[in-house]
């Protein structure tokens, strides 16, 4: 009996401490601090910010400033985001700096005389444009949270817009891509009519301009005076809604967290407007009975488990979440554990559920892929999570040649029209509708995570309506299937978002037995079309207070740390 009782006890261990085994790491292992983003540039500059004195939200003043220089596909001062924080005293918050719409703004502001969408007005040129939230954003945390001062965190910044940024591979053959759009929107004599190839320098001297009227007055810098004067001046010459009134009316949102646990994690994200603490949170209460660990990393049962998950969150988020200061969210009952049971109830492993048979919603909601994503950790163990975007690619691409950046296309986040898909497919309800200074519905999900009650992760990704999926998988790959951070972030991955009923899966990256399998269950998949699913920049605290970096190799991320 005793022999028997030993097994057991041997067994109970083994299961128990699966999700303890040992991480070996695979990406970049610094000592003390680390930031991880889209350019090497931002990640340098925010890397020696705190190397000379500055924490973790002075880094994250200079990482945005340095992406509005070297990534302006999306790092920006003249789009928006989100911030999830996480003091080194476990205090933890969250900033909202999310675009807003003009006070001309109303529900029908997209529609012809018949009521159809008008195509392109809500996603090109300055009539998408919403109020940029970026600089009232990175002043607040540096106002409550930082230490140097802003001429400190600045200079690198204006030296990098003033000295220029190499091009990239990627960057060149991205900026090639939209070089006609650029001129459509503004005119052949824009900074990017001209073709940029790689290895070219780009210099941005209106920018760096721009950047020290910021360094001097702070948030009036950027929304009231001389810039305020000339942006609203821009977008209404170029036939946009925002105003010097506009400006100088917005202000960032101290917003409180989306919490939850899932095992012996406490995860920490962000709440409406954005939906990825919201939409997480359902995910994995959804997921919490199913033993993934067992099933396998990107099994055939994990994947049906967390599409199915996907697929009702999804269903939710498209028809209940909207900005808080305009609707109310029903969030007690989302997020009960006898609605969530509920939702699953009619999952089986036989066979795919059909998304006509989940309700809520007959909307579906589409987003730009490209947002950008950067964690942060200091010395003294702050750490800082932020998405911020243009929302497409370039935003409006409508470039202000005169204060050197481009503006956002945010405005298109927006249910136009209830039940007719955005840029991104994505389908939106009444509670996202248009209203005067209302902010838009967003997917960005900056998060942190704790393990036993310390910091053990600092995640996010761009990739619009893929942001909640991916940021959940890398979670998951680090916890449940032991991956590196690294390994965690290069896995490849899939997505649902229950309308359009698709399953996606990146290229290349799972078996055609497995695909086959699938489909056989009744799963709509697709693998004509796949594209890259986000591209995550991640910060694992290793158990020996370490920090490995997960910089994506889906673009030119990169960790700089020491």
């Amino acid at each position: 009996m005793k022999k028997y009782s030993y097994l057991f006890l041997v067994l109970f261990v083994f299961i128990n401490c699966k999700n303890q085994q040992a991480i070996t790491p695979t990406g970049l292992v610094t000592q003390k601090a680390m930031v991880v983003s889209a350019r090497e540039e931002a990640s340098k500059i925010g890397a020696d910010i705190m190397a000379k004195g500055g924490n973790a939200f002075d880094a994250m003043v200079g990482t945005q400033l340095a992406l509005a220089v070297a990534y302006p596909r999306a790092g920006n001062i003249g789009g928006g985001g989100f911030m999830v924080y996480r003091k080194n005293t476990g205090e933890v918050g969250t900033l909202d700096f999310r675009e807003k719409a003009p006070l001309s703004a109303h529900r029908d502001m997209y529609l012809d005389s018949l009521g159809n969408v008008i195509p392109d007005m809500s996603t090109k040129g300055a009539t998408s444009v919403g109020v940029p939230g970026s600089i009232a954003g990175i002043i607040e945390v540096h106002k409550k949270l930082g230490k140097l001062s802003l001429k400190d965190i600045f200079e690198p910044v204006i030296a990098l817009a003033e000295n220029g940024v190499k091009v990239t591979e990627k960057q060149a053959e991205i900026l090639k891509g939209y070089r006609k759009t650029f001129i459509e929107v503004n005119s052949d004599s824009t900074k990017f009519a001209s073709v940029y190839n790689a290895g070219d320098v780009i210099k941005y001297p209106a920018l760096a301009k721009t950047l020290k009227i910021i360094q001097e007055r702070g948030h009036d810098g950027f929304y009231k005076g001389e810039i305020a004067q000339k942006l609203a001046a821009f977008i209404q010459k170029n036939g946009g809604f925002v105003t010097e009134e506009d400006l100088a009316r917005y202000q960032a949102v101290w917003r409180d967290p989306v919490r939850f646990n899932y095992k012996d994690l406490n995860i920490i994200s962000m709440a409406p407007p954005s939906s990825g603490g919201v939409t997480m949170n359902q995910i994995f209460k959804m997921i919490k009975p199913y033993d993934l660990a067992t099933f396998g990393h990107n099994s055939e049962k994990t994947i049906q488990v967390l599409t199915e998950a996907f697929r009702r969150s999804y269903a939710d988020r498209n028809y209940y979440l909207g900005d808080p200061d305009f609707v109310e969210i029903p969030l007690d009952y989302l997020l009960k554990d006898s609605y969530l049971k509920q939702r699953m109830s009619n999952f089986s492993f036989d066979k795919a559920t059909s998304s006509e048979a989940v309700s809520h919603g007959k909307v579906e909601v589409v987003e730009s892929m490209e947002t950008t994503h950067y964690s942060i950790i200091d010395a003294d163990g702050n750490a800082v999570s932020v998405t911020t975007t243009l929302n497409g690619n370039f935003g409006s691409k409508l470039y202000c040649d005169e204060l050197g950046f481009f503006l956002n296309n945010e405005m298109d986040d927006f249910s136009s029209k209830a039940g007719v898909p955005n840029m991104f497919g994505l389908i939106g309800a009444e509670a996202n509708n248009i209203q005067p200074e209302k902010r838009m519905l967003s997917s960005m999900t900056p998060t942190i995570v704790e393990k036993d009650g310390k910091l053990w992760m600092v995640v996010g990704t761009p990739g619009g309506s893929t942001i909640i999926t991916a940021v959940a998988e890398t979670i998951l790959n680090t916890y449940e299937f032991n991956l590196s951070m690294q390994e965690a972030v290069n896995a490849p991955r899939f997505h649902h978002q229950w309308v359009p009923d698709v399953l996606i899966f990146e290229p290349d990256g799972f078996s055609p037995e497995l695909i086959t399998n699938l489909k056989a269950k009744g799963y709509q998949v697709n693998i004509e079309n796949n594209t890259i699913i986000g591209k995550v920049d991640a910060i694992l605290v290793l158990p020996n207070g370490q920090l490995e970096g997960g910089a994506d190799r889906r673009g030119d991320d990169k960790a700089v740390g020491f």
